[in-house]
C-alpha cells in the first residue's frame, strides 16, 4: 500500500506576517502621534477658531473646562488654555525643529570634512569641539541663554551651538568608515573635487545616521527648551510654550492642577513619539 507523507511543518507564514505588522506599527504609531501633535499646534489654528493666547479677559478667568467657547477653559489671566497649548506647542516644536536643523548641517558638515581631510585639519576641529564637550552643557546653555536674553531665537542659537559637537562627532566617525570604501577611492581617483565628494557621495550614506540622532535630539531640546522657559530664561511670557505655562501653572497647581498637566502630557507625549520614531529608524537602519 503507498504511503503519503505529512508535512512535519507548518508554513511560516503567520509568523512572518506578525512581524511585518509589529514593523508597520512600532513606525506608524510615533508618526500617527506626531502628526496628531503637529496637526493641532500648526494646522488647528488655521482651520478652526481659536481665540488668542493672549490678552484674556480677566473676568472670565479660570474657567472650567469645556466652558462655552473655551474648550479647556482659562488661566488666572483669562486666556484660553486650549489656545496657549496649540501656540505654545508650535513654539516649542520650531525650536526642536531648528536646533537640530542647525545641529545637524554645521556639525555634519564640521564632522565630514573633519574625516575626510584629515590631518591637521581633523586634529583641529575635533579638538575644538571636544574641549566643548568637556563643559557640562546644561550649564553652559543657561549661561548663554540668561547673557543673551530671553527670546525664542536667543534659545535657538544657544541649543544650536551645544548641539554641533555631538552631530560632529557622529559624521565624522561615518566618514571614517565611508573614506575607504571602493566607490569613495574611484571618486577621488577619477579627480572629483572635494565639494562634489562631500555633497554627492557622502551626504547621502551618512544623512540616515544623522537623521536617526536628530529625531533622539528632538526630545531632548525640546525638554531642555521647557527647562529654560520654566526657568524664565527661554520664551519669555507672555508667548506661551510648554515650559512656561507649567511655571505659571505651578502658582495655582493645588486650586487648577490641569494648567500643568495639559501643558506636560502635550510634552510627555511628543518626547515621547520621537525617541520611538528615533529608536525605530535606528532599528532598521543598523540592519540594512
Amino acid at each position: 500500500m503507498a504511503t503519503v507523507d505529512l508535512p512535519t511543518a507548518l508554513p511560516a507564514a503567520r509568523p512572518s506576517r506578525v512581524r511585518g505588522w509589529l514593523r508597520h506599527v512600532e513606525l506608524g504609531v510615533p508618526l500617527a502621534l506626531l502628526a496628531l501633535v503637529f496637526g493641532a499646534c500648526f494646522l488647528w489654528p488655521l482651520v478652526a477658531s481659536v481665540p488668542e493666547p493672549i490678552g484674556g479677559d480677566v473676568l472670565e478667568s479660570n474657567l472650567p473646562a469645556f466652558s462655552p467657547g473655551h474648550l479647556l477653559g482659562t488661566d488666572p489671566n483669562g486666556n484660553d488654555v486650549w489656545s496657549r497649548l496649540l501656540h505654545g506647542g508650535q513654539s516649542s516644536l520650531i525650536v526642536g525643529v531648528a536646533v537640530n536643523v542647525l545641529g545637524l548641517l554645521a556639525g555634519g558638515t564640521l564632522g565630514a570634512v573633519s574625516a575626510y581631510l584629515g590631518g591637521a585639519v581633523d586634529a583641529v576641529i575635533m579638538r575644538v569641539l571636544d574641549v566643548l564637550i568637556a563643559f557640562p552643557s546644561l550649564v553652559l546653555t543657561l549661561a548663554v541663554a540668561q547673557s543673551l536674553g530671553p527670546s525664542q531665537v536667543n534659545t535657538i542659537l544657544a541649543l544650536a551651538f551645544f548641539s554641533v559637537p555631538a552631530f560632529a562627532r557622529i559624521s565624522r566617525a561615518a566618514t571614517l568608515r565611508l573614506r575607504e570604501q571602493p566607490f569613495m577611492v574611484a571618486a577621488h581617483l577619477s579627480g572629483t573635487r572635494v565639494w562634489r565628494m562631500l555633497f554627492r557621495h557622502l551626504a547621502p550614506n551618512i544623512a540616515p545616521q544623522l537623521v536617526t540622532f536628530s529625531m533622539l535630539g528632538m526630545g531632548i531640546v525640546i525638554v531642555i527648551e521647557g527647562a529654560l522657559s520654566f526657568l524664565g530664561l527661554g520664551i519669555p511670557p507672555p508667548a506661551p510654550s510648554w515650559g512656561n505655562m507649567i511655571s505659571q501653572g505651578q502658582a495655582s497647581l493645588s486650586a487648577t492642577p490641569t494648567l500643568v498637566v495639559w501643558p506636560s502630557l502635550a510634552l510627555f507625549v511628543t518626547v515621547l513619539a520621537f525617541n520611538l520614531l528615533g529608536e525605530t529608524l535606528r532599528g532598521r537602519w543598523s540592519g540594512r
